[in-house]
């Protein structure tokens, strides 16, 4: 009898729940010429303009004042005092559960097999009689921030540190926000994993002064990857317009787009949106469809989720209610032509015709095709990274890659007989430009009598 109502107690909280949630759940529009799309495409980006003043004197005093004004910092923010905060991964003398262990061993291996294809080969042709080319070198030294605020993320940590190591850069430490109890191991043993050299325990905008200055204790990074909240992404901004260092791109609230025709599955659907939505309020999860029936099934399908599927409840809820919309178009090319505005970091295609829509995709971060690639996949095991660029700026920036850590250099090797049939041209041209006295003479007095 007792069994019997607790278990009709727990139905009558649950549907106590079901009916707080309901009709408080996603938003369901049928875009037309009256329903303006514009606050969408803008989404919750981070307004920086409040946030750069708060950021700029945490970096004058790390830049001043060194580990002393680290620990300050750290004491203010974080509640923390830290004696240390370069630790070498080497001396990590810990362990991690057996499976874990795994999960990382595999996900480095899927990782390192599709980064290690992106490796450019040199350039090397004749041009004009001339032999030019293109060299790539590495950066020689990188920082990967990996946040630590809601949840901690070693997955990040091999998606920062697998592409460096293999374009071949020197030095690589980890950024992250210290912890009640030190470093956790499986943060240790993520990086002893990927190969990184050291963590940092600094976490936040002085955490990235920290290595974008050096101090006593760490090393100068000279650029700087990874997400982080509004004052990493301001901090790594303002250093980067200073020329401290290098960045990614400015990472903003984490945001998936779905295209999705009635064949897809709601269920799948709805737990897809609900995956962005676990990791902030202000993440953005958008479904576009050409079927309002299709629509109002994902729609239960979350509200049903958000009651059974507690943890987080509060976040993943805030994300579906002011964030994310259900989108209803005339038909499937509307959807692609909206996601291309939208530029999404993360698009899913689950669609009858998916690898033909996929076709007309020009701007995303990374794009999961089919029913069978969410964005958990790419998030953390089948090799594509998961740093990529948010806010729209897959229109001009790209995902994480090998590429990201190397450099091009150009060179030439001109010959005694191009130099003089060439030379005319640069004659003209650097008379044009009024720089024919040095430029224009450089070349002139390298010909014979």
């Amino acid at each position: 009898m007792f069994v019997a109502r607790v278990a009709q107690d727990f139905r009558d909280a649950n549907s106590r729940q079901r009916k707080k949630l309901v009709g408080m759940g996603i938003r369901i529009r049928e875009v037309d010429g009256s329903f303006s799309l514009k606050s969408i495409l803008e989404r919750a980006k981070q307004d920086l303009g409040e946030t750069m003043p708060l950021v700029t004197p945490i970096l004058e005093a790390v830049r001043d004042n060194g580990d002393r004004a680290l620990r300050e910092l750290t004491h203010k923010f974080d509640k923390l005092d830290i004696d240390t905060f370069y630790h070498p991964v080497g001396e990590w003398k810990g362990s991690i559960p057996s499976d874990l262990q795994a999960a990382l061993e595999k996900a480095k291996q899927n990782i390192e097999t599709f980064h290690r294809a992106q490796l450019p080969t040199s350039l090397d042709t004749i041009v004009s009689g001339n032999r030019l080319g293109i060299r790539y070198t590495p950066i020689e030294s990188v920082s990967v921030y990996a946040p630590g605020g809601k949840a901690l993320y070693p997955s990040t940590i091999l998606m920062g540190v697998l592409p460096a190591r293999i374009a071949g850069v020197p030095h690589i430490q980890i950024v992250t926000p210290p912890q009640v109890g030190g470093i956790p191991d499986g943060l240790y043993a993520a990086a002893k994993i990927a190969g990184a050299d050291a963590i940092i325990t600094a976490g936040g905008a002085q955490g990235i002064a920290a290595v974008a200055y050096g101090t006593k204790s760490i090393p100068r990074s000279e650029f700087v990857i990874g997400p982080g909240n509004k004052f990493v992404t301001a901090a790594k901004i303002i250093l980067s317009g200073q020329g401290r260092i290098g960045i990614d791109s400015p990472a903003g609230p984490s945001e998936v787009l779905v295209i999705a025709d009635d064949s897809a599955n709601p269920n799948w659907v709805a737990a897809d949106l609900l995956s962005q939505a676990e990791h902030g309020e202000d993440s953005a999860a958008i479904l576009c469809t050409d079927s309002m029936e299709f629509a109002k099934k994902v729609s239960a399908e979350i509200d049903k989720a958000l009651v059974e599927r507690p943890k987080r409840r509060e976040m993943k809820t805030a994300s579906i209610q002011n964030e994310s919309w259900i989108l209803v178009f005339p038909n499937l090319k509307f959807c692609v032509d909206f996601s291309n505005q939208y530029a999404p970091e993360h698009l899913e295609i689950q669609t009858r015709n998916y690898p033909e829509l996929f076709e007309g995709i020009r701007h995303a971060g990374s794009v999961f095709l089919g029913p069978y690639s969410p964005v958990a996949m790419g998030d953390y095991i089948s090799g594509t990274n998961h740093i990529l660029p948010t806010a729209g700026g897959s229109r001009i920036f790209s995902s994480l890659g090998v590429m990201t850590f190397l450099k091009r250099i150009t060179y030439q090797e001109i010959n005694r007989s191009s130099l003089k049939e060439l030379y005319p041209h640069v004659k003209v041209l650097s008379e044009f430009e009024g720089l024919d006295e040095e430029h224009g003479n450089s070349v002139k007095v390298r010909l014979p009598e």
